[in-house]
C-alpha cells in the first residue's frame, strides 16, 4: 500500500512538472503577448463562441454563452487568450476576437497597436538595438546597463539621459622566454576595449525622446515606435 502510494506522488509530481513545462514553452512563445495578471484586461461574448486548446485551433476545450465574462490573458494578430465560464465549467483557452466586444470603444484598436508595439520591441532587443518611444527598461535589456546615468525626477517623473559605451574587448598578450628550455611562448596580459560608438539616449516620464549618436547622427536611422499603450479601463 504504502508502495502504491509512493508511485502515486511521484507520478503527480511528474505529471505537474510536465505541465509547468508545457507552461513555460507557452509563455516563451514568439508569437504571443502576454498580460501581467494583475492586468484587468476584461472582454464580454456577444456571439456563442468555441474554445480552442491552443492559438491555432485544435481541440476545442467547450463554449462560451453569450453576455459571459471572460478575462484577457494574451493574443496573437488572429486570437485571444482568455480564462472564464463555459456552459460546463471554468475554461483556459483561445478564442476568436470577432465574437468579443468590450466596454471601451477604442480597446479593440489599441490592444492592436499593443501587440505591434510588442513584436517591434522584441525585434529591436534581439537586434540590440534602442528607438525612439521604448521605455527605459526595454533600453536596458536591449543594450545593458549605461556607462553613465544623468537625471532628475519631479512630479510628473523621471527625465534625463544615458550614455552608452560601444566597442570591442582587445586581449593582449607579451612573449615569454622559458629560462630553462629557452622556448618563447604567448602569455596573456591585459584586456583593453576599442570604443567604436558612443550611444546617448534622452528620456522624458520613462519614455525615450531622442537619440544621438557620435558615429552616426543621421535622423534618418533612427527608429520611432509607438510609446507604451496605456488602456481605457
Amino acid at each position: 500500500m504504502k508502495l502504491i502510494t509512493v508511485f502515486m506522488s511521484v507520478a503527480i509530481a511528474l505529471a505537474s512538472s510536465q505541465l509547468g513545462f508545457a507552461d513555460s514553452l507557452l509563455d516563451n512563445d514568439p508569437e504571443v503577448v502576454f498580460f501581467e495578471p494583475n492586468d484587468e484586461m476584461v472582454l464580454l461574448v456577444v456571439k456563442e463562441s468555441t474554445v480552442f486548446a491552443t492559438k491555432k485551433g485544435g481541440r476545442k476545450l467547450g463554449t462560451y454563452p453569450v453576455d459571459t465574462t471572460l478575462r484577457l490573458l494574451g493574443m496573437t494578430e488572429k486570437g485571444y487568450k482568455v480564462k472564464g465560464k463555459a456552459k460546463h465549467s471554468l475554461v483556459t483557452g483561445w478564442v476568436s476576437p470577432k465574437n468579443l466586444a468590450s466596454k471601451q470603444p477604442k480597446f479593440v484598436e489599441e490592444l492592436k497597436l499593443h501587440y505591434e508595439r510588442e513584436m517591434a520591441i522584441r525585434e529591436l532587443i534581439a537586434q540590440k538595438e534602442v528607438a525612439i518611444g521604448m521605455t527605459i527598461d526595454e533600453v536596458q535589456k536591449s543594450v545593458g546597463e549605461p556607462t553613465k546615468k544623468e537625471s532628475r525626477i519631479t512630479k510628473d517623473g523621471r527625465t534625463g539621459k544615458w550614455e552608452f559605451i560601444k566597442g570591442k574587448e582587445l586581449k593582449h598578450y607579451t612573449n615569454t622566454v622559458d629560462p630553462r628550455t629557452g622556448q618563447v611562448f604567448r602569455r596573456f596580459s591585459h584586456v583593453t576595449v576599442d570604443e567604436k560608438e558612443k550611444l546617448t539616449v534622452e528620456f522624458e516620464n520613462d519614455v525615450v525622446t531622442a537619440i544621438s549618436s557620435l558615429e552616426n547622427n543621421s535622423p534618418g536611422n533612427i527608429r520611432i515606435i509607438v510609446p507604451p499603450i496605456v488602456f481605457g479601463f
